[in-house]
């Protein structure tokens, strides 16, 4: 069974493990489902969203393998352009050794598949909490200082 972290924390997702169940953008874009989640599937662009941002609470972004690295640009856009607030989930291949740069990029949640150490992930979130580099998340080190 797979594990949703969140903020970092395990938390009891409302959607099943592989994403199946959480709106597809092609229903959001047709009106077939309105609601406030959306799954986006890589090479779907994040655009496409800007309309109904506004209703919407989380945006699941689909890694269908992890060297795909699309869905880590679909972030950054969500964060730094629309300035969206609200849940920006990792699904598919997610990968312990890549939460840091999903958080780097925007990433507030994660949904680890069972093969994933579920506590080793919390433990790797808290591990780098300072960075050279100016990301979503924080600014860089050097700017910090006073």
């Amino acid at each position: 069974m797979s594990t949703l972290i969140k903020n970092g924390t395990i938390v009891a997702s409302e959607f099943d493990a592989n994403a199946n169940t959480i709106p597809t953008l092609e229903a959001l874009l047709s009106n077939q489902e309105k609601g406030a989640t959306v799954l986006l599937e890589a090479g779907e662009e994040v655009e496409s969203l800007s309309a109904y941002l506004d209703g919407l609470t989380m945006i699941a972004l689909d890694f269908p393998a992890f060297t795909d690295g699309r869905a880590y640009s679909s972030a950054n856009i969500l964060r730094r352009t629309y300035k969206f607030e609200g849940e920006i989930r990792a699904v598919g291949d997610v990968r312990v050794d890549q939460l840091e740069q999903m958080v780097r990029c925007g990433f507030n949640a994660f949904v680890l598949p069972e093969t994933q150490d579920a506590d080793l992930a919390i433990t790797r979130l808290s591990v780098f909490p300072y960075s050279y580099q100016a990301t979503i998340d924080t600014q860089p080190i050097f700017a910090q200082r006073s």
